[in-house]
């Protein structure tokens, strides 16, 4: 019988704001080129595809999981992107849990298990993350919408 998670959290691909933006001013160009273009020859019409090819690729991205973060009663789990593994971590391990800002830079790209510096990164979009300290040393930074939630229950489970 499986465990029924106690929070679940998906993340997507497509709503980062920073890229969604860029490709919405990008898509806007291409449809200010084209409409300035006084002969519309072939190089002006591929402007209009590539404008509304770009309008497609976003709207579809904003269904594609990039990760989801289930937590469960003894255990959290973060399942990826299509070919990506699981990554399972055992509340057991885990010292503590606090909510940080994760980065200061305004555009952030978005990862899955990326390991850098001694940390391990988990990012989609937002502000806030989860900083989990394990046992170790090792370091999780969680990138989620509802960290005050996550914190809150993650430090019901390692108490």
């Amino acid at each position: 019988m499986k465990e029924k998670p106690l929070f679940v959290e998906k993340q997507f691909l497509g709503l980062s704001r920073s890229w969604l933006l860029t490709r919405l001013v990008l898509a806007i160009f291409c449809f200010i080129i084209y409409y300035i273009e006084e002969n519309r020859d072939r190089n002006a019409d591929l402007l209009l595809v590539v404008g509304v090819s770009i309008l497609i690729i976003s709207g579809l991205l904003t269904f594609i999981i990039h990760y989801k973060t289930s937590i469960y009663e003894q255990s959290m789990v973060l399942d990826g992107f299509w070919t990506t593994s699981r990554v399972k971590i055992d509340f057991g391990s885990i010292k503590s849990a606090e909510k940080v800002l994760y980065s200061n830079f305004m555009l952030n790209n978005p990862v899955y298990n990326l390991h850098k510096k001694g940390t391990i990164r988990f990012y989609t979009r937002g502000k806030y993350a989860i900083k989990l300290t394990d046992k170790d040393g090792l370091v999780y930074l969680i990138g989620s919408q509802h960290c005050d939630e996550m914190v809150r229950l993650i430090g019901e489970r390692i108490r």
